[in-house]
């Protein structure tokens, strides 16, 4: 593991392999950069890969106070850290920090975004579910907020988190339990669609055809405010395409991210799925 030293002082740690044009990796909540091991080795084959553990897991230090902000920051500074030009790739939670860190960046290349978690007009959370977890945690049972993270605010069907629980990252998951509750803070951040107008990077969204619509939602917010984006809907697939679908996703976004650029539109109308 590299690591680089964020804004606030934080070292931010990173997993460096394989060989081609840069591609950060920014998981979502829960997880570490083992989030991405199913995929890995494919990615690896066209991208030098920068797989984050994003601050208060992995390898990655902390601060005393949580501030999505400083997010934005640690990202940013992973990606100023890279010499040329930079692809980056979030997802949920993740995704919502990196459209954020492409705004503190000056060789951004491409973004694709996977289900950012922002507000979009319909709510994001059921009543009472941080409390809920937040109660699980205390008792100790880091599975069961875990579970209930996934079956209640994400919403994944049963099948598909029990590919979930045999992946991987699911001990990272497990260790890492604890942020779930003051990852909820995306509920208060404010989407302003002028401040992303200026992002004219190719940016591709991918949506599961199956998510809650809450994600679709954001997703469609997002596609609506920046020039030169386009929706991919991954049909089947929910919130975690990476696990459940493997090689569609590989191919999505190395399709795009080695395909032809797509000029910026003036006067996009939001909906348009490009």
């Amino acid at each position: 593991m590299d690591t680089v030293r964020s804004k606030d002082g934080t070292l931010i740690a990173y997993e460096r392999s394989g060989t081609g044009p840069a591609l950060v990796l920014v998981h979502g909540t829960t997880a570490d950069h083992t989030r991405w091991e199913r995929i890995l080795p494919m990615l690896e084959q066209t991208f030098t890969v920068y797989a984050v553990d994003r601050r208060g897991r992995g390898q990655s230090g902390d601060s005393a106070a949580y501030a999505i902000e400083r997010e934005y920051e640690d990202i940013a500074a992973v990606v100023n850290s890279i010499p040329g030009p930079v692809n980056l790739l979030g997802h949920s939670y993740g995704a919502l920090i990196s459209l954020e860190a492409a705004l503190r960046v000056t060789n951004l290349n491409r973004l694709v975004l996977y289900e950012p978690a922002i507000p979009a007009g319909l709510p994001m959370y059921p009543p009472g579910a941080r409390a809920g977890i937040q109660a699980l945690l205390d008792t100790g049972d880091r599975e069961g907020a875990l579970l209930a993270f996934y079956r209640d605010v994400v919403e994944v069907p049963e099948d598909q988190l029990a590919v979930l629980r045999k992946d991987p990252s699911w001990a990272a998951r497990l260790g890492s339990a604890h942020t779930i509750p003051r990852e909820f803070a995306d509920e208060d951040y404010i989407f302003e669609p002028s401040r992303f107008m200026s992002l004219d990077a190719p940016t591709l969204l991918l949506e599961g055809e199956k998510s809650p619509r809450y994600l679709k939602a954001a997703t469609e917010a997002v596609h609506a405010a920046l020039p030169a984006s386009r929706i991919v809907v991954m049909p089947g697939q929910q919130h975690i395409a990476m696990s459940t679908a493997p090689e569609l996703f590989v191919r999505l976004v190395t399709g795009f991210l080695l395909g032809p650029a797509e000029p910026a539109r003036v006067g996009k109308v939001g909906g348009q799925r490009g």
